[in-house]
């Protein structure tokens, strides 16, 4: 091959590898944007519920689940007793698991992963959900210790908790910020996938509606 060809063959193969990153971050902008503020909504928002069945509701959100929510707020660290009981009680709340990709082994709000905050965030300063307690749940990849793993998660709850803050008005102490670090992958079968570098809000002021589950 001369020289000349051989530069050609190389500016070609360069050509491709960019056209392939490029088309790669379209695929994860695509993917950051694919739900929709509506459907957030949809997720998180309160169901009017019977007469009986509210009663109950307010009888426990109110007492003690309320006393514990309330014993959580403007804390970024949690013990795992506390971390288990929080996650027992999500689990009968409405939630949306939202893919926001950080990159690998940070905390920082990035480009693709802006549009997906940001529609949280209108959604929670939407009026139907001004009184709602909501949990900000980070998930890292299956990458690292325990301990670096739960610190980047707690970091990461604590990024989507604050840009809400300051800039859609959400109070602080209605957004609780909580990491789960690798504990609970989204993609197990492969545990190092961007997918389980993501963010759980769950509504904990409402009860998860049978449509929903």
């Amino acid at each position: 091959m001369t020289g000349s060809a051989e530069h050609a063959s190389r500016g070609l193969r360069r050509a491709a590898f960019l056209a392939g990153l490029a088309l790669l971050g379209s695929a994860v902008g695509a993917q950051a944007q694919a739900v929709t503020e509506e459907e957030i909504f949809e997720a998180l928002a309160p169901r009017p519920l019977s007469r009986s069945l509210s009663l109950t509701v307010r009888s426990d959100a109110g007492s003690e689940g309320r006393a514990f929510l309330d014993t959580l707020r403007n804390r970024t660290s949690f013990s795992q007793a506390e971390r288990e009981q929080l996650a027992a009680a999500a689990a009968e709340r409405p939630s949306i698991d939202l893919d926001v990709p950080f990159a690998y082994n940070s905390a920082t709000i990035g480009r693709t992963a802006l549009p997906v905050v940001k529609m949280l965030g209108a959604t929670l300063a939407r009026p139907q959900l001004a009184s709602s307690i909501i949990l900000i749940v980070g998930h890292t990849d299956a990458k690292g210790s325990d301990r670096v793993n739960q610190l980047l998660s707690e970091r990461r709850a604590e990024a989507v908790k604050q840009y809400i803050v300051q800039n859609y008005g959400v109070p602080a102490g209605n957004l609780v910020a909580v990491g789960y670090g690798k504990s609970r992958l989204k993609d197990p079968a492969n545990p190092l996938a961007p997918a389980n570098r993501r963010v759980t809000a769950v509504n904990m002021s409402a009860v998860k509606s049978a449509a929903r589950e």
